[in-house]
């Protein structure tokens, strides 16, 4: 468990500096910061769990990921090595946006409680 743990840190590591070198405008939306990495016990597949602040376009965003996809995990297998490198699947985790809308609502109820 503790190997899967650290090559789970080392993919979102990696991953964090191959996201911000990306071109492609699609992906290029916002602030993106990786909160979590989960992979299967056999390497297979890791899931790659992005917020994005700031997102313009969900649809597009990951549209450009996944023509993405293939380089990432071609530079991912370079970087780190491993025997065999995960397909990615990125899925989007509004968690930290949600809980600044919720920081927000919280704060506004504050200020009108105080008048």
């Amino acid at each position: 468990m503790n190997r899967l743990f650290r090559i789970n840190e080392d993919i979102q590591r990696e991953l964090s500096v191959l996201l911000r070198n990306i071109k492609d405008p699609r992906v290029k939306q916002g602030m993106i910061s990786i909160t979590a990495v989960e992979t299967t016990g056999d390497l297979s597949y890791a899931k790659i769990y992005l917020s994005v602040y700031n997102l313009e376009s969900e649809k597009s965003f990951k549209a450009g990921l996944k023509s993405a996809a293939g380089h990432l995990r071609y530079e991912l297998g370079k970087a780190l090595s491993l025997r065999h490198t995960p397909e990615l699947i990125f899925i989007l985790d509004d968690s930290i946006e949600h809980g600044s809308k919720i920081n927000t609502i919280l704060s506004e109820l504050n200020t009108h409680s105080e008048v």
